[in-house]
């Protein structure tokens, strides 16, 4: 999981940090639904002024950024029942601005699954700023995902139980009251969210994005997905091969990968991060809080999360507990960028300030100062779980959870499958069958060596499985590879889809 722009990501925390002496931060627009003014119509879109995007916190949103645009498309709920239920899939625009001959509509999707790429767009959009000069960009918030029918599994009261949950290695009493929030947990969905969960998979998000590129008068999907997004694309490869134009996909997962293999690897990943984060701590003598030398820093974070689960640390109304501590962590993980802010955050808890890794994980679960969450929690495990048939029983999900603790005792842990287990409605593998044979154009697969999130291994993987791909492999840190600062990626993806120029299978960044 998850976000894949760090810049953005960066400077959020940058104020929220700053924040922790005084301000309370909160920067976010009200919610609303986002409602098209001096319309300008186009194909089955209605576009017009956004009026409900919402900004990180420390962040204030432009007093009007009239580049944007946004709308809706109709789509049905079931595909299998075209002429029944509608939903409205949201959508933002920013259109080409030059110079250069405009090529068409660049399609983004930016990750989760859940994540919202109505509000990531129009924070974002200055980062592909390249790539505006001759393509529309737009982006939309999937099925399921916020102003799309988003999923909601209760009110505050229960994300927070659902959020705040412990890691193991659990107690008796632990994970009983683990295995209890889990259940409720998906009742909550289902009672609030029954009519749509059916629907939300990456199959029929992908029977959604043709329907926007026809909507938006394009032949062709000119498409580039991060993380999730990545099998998001794969599967409309393979549904719509004929239809692919020029496609990059970042930060790649494995569909066909068991829930077991992704936890396995993911934790593998999440622990090589870290060990990377505290070498490049130490690595200056006297400048890393969070301890002098290697085996000290490391020791501290392994007392403070053994704290913590004995005690939890009260932060102005709330408490940091070992489960939020470690969803901070791997917040901070996702990128190079954020690890000085969870050097400092670390060195807050160790003194008993629990204020930076709380608001490490309120990024992560995008929980707002006013208790609000945007649908990220609830739509990643309702949409992971409608794309597989798996159901783990109590004994596969033990032997996931021990193998995973003995890879990372700060990561590990059973995985989707304990929420897939518990999951209200059935899923399907179809998802997971990648095959992209007839695409006219080559598709670009981009992985980096030090990806915590979506590990290298998944790179070639995919690239075999869509058959029409070519790999380009970047050798650092970080989850993603357009939007990491490096030169001879960004060079390679611009030039592929601005100019047509297919990278040669199997370049490296930095060459």
């Amino acid at each position: 999981m998850r976000r894949i722009l760090a810049a953005v990501t960066a400077v959020a925390l940058s104020a929220g940090l700053t924040a922790c002496s005084g301000s309370d931060g909160s920067g976010d627009a009200a919610p609303g639904t986002t409602a098209p003014q001096t319309p300008e119509v186009q194909g089955a879109v209605t576009w017009g002024t956004c009026t409900d995007i919402k900004y990180p916190d420390g962040q204030s949103p432009p007093a009007q950024d009239k580049s944007l645009q946004c709308g809706t498309l109709s789509v049905p709920l079931d595909y299998a029942n075209p002429d029944g239920k509608k939903i409205d899939i949201a959508l933002v625009r920013v259109k080409a601005t030059g110079p250069g001959e405009r090529i068409g509509s660049l399609l983004f999707n930016f990750g989760g699954p859940g994540a919202s790429g109505v509000d990531t767009l129009a924070q974002a959009a200055k980062a592909f700023g390249t790539l505006n000069a001759r393509y529309d960009l737009v982006s939309f918030d999937p099925r399921g995902v916020e102003r799309s029918s988003g999923v909601r599994c209760g009110g505050t009261d229960m994300m927070d139980r659902f959020t705040a949950l412990e890691g193991p290695p659990y107690d008796a009493a632990e994970r009983e009251e683990s295995e209890k929030t889990i259940k409720d947990f998906a009742q909550a969905c289902e009672t609030t969210s029954g009519e749509v969960l059916p629907y939300i998979g990456t199959v029929n998000a992908a029977q959604d994005m043709d329907r926007i590129r026809g909507a938006l008068g394009d032949q062709k999907l000119n498409y580039l997905g991060f993380s999730y997004g990545t099998q998001l694309g794969a599967v409309y490869a393979t549904k719509f091969p004929q239809k692919v134009g020029r496609m990059v996909l970042d930060a790649p997962l494995d569909p066909s990968a068991s829930l077991r293999e992704t936890a396995l690897i993911q934790t593998a990943g999440f622990q090589q991060a870290y060990e990377s984060f505290l070498k490049d701590c130490v690595k200056d003598a006297g400048q890393c809080e969070t301890g002098s030398d290697l085996a000290t820093a490391n020791k501290n974070v392994e007392k403070l999360l053994d704290d913590l689960d004995a005690q939890p640390l009260a932060v102005e109304g709330r408490q940091l507990t070992q489960g939020l501590a470690s969803t901070g962590i791997a917040e901070a993980l996702y990128s190079e960028q954020t690890w000085p802010f969870l050097d400092q955050a670390l060195g807050m808890a160790l003194q008993g300030d629990g204020r930076g890794l709380l608001l490490l994980a309120d990024s992560y679960t995008q929980r707002s100062p006013d208790g609000s969450y945007s649908t990220i929690m609830s739509s990643f495990p309702a949409i992971s779980c409608v794309d597989t048939a798996e159901r783990p029983d109590e004994t596969e999900l033990a032997r996931t959870e021990t193998e995973a603790l003995k890879i990372s005792p700060l990561f590990g842990n059973g995985g989707m499958g304990t929420i897939c287990s518990a999951w209200p409605v059935p899923g399907s593998d179809e998802a997971k069958k990648i095959d992209a044979t007839g695409a006219e154009t080559p598709i670009v697969v981009v992985g980096a060596t030090g990806d915590p999130a979506t590990p290298y291994e998944w790179a070639p993987e995919l690239t075999e499985q869509l058959k029409e791909a070519v790999l380009v492999t970047r050798k650092g840190e970080g989850h993603g590879s357009y939007t990491s600062g490096d030169a001879c990626t960004k060079k390679a993806v611009d030039a592929y889809l601005l100019e047509g120029q297919v990278p040669e299978n199997g370049t490296t960044c930095p060459s």
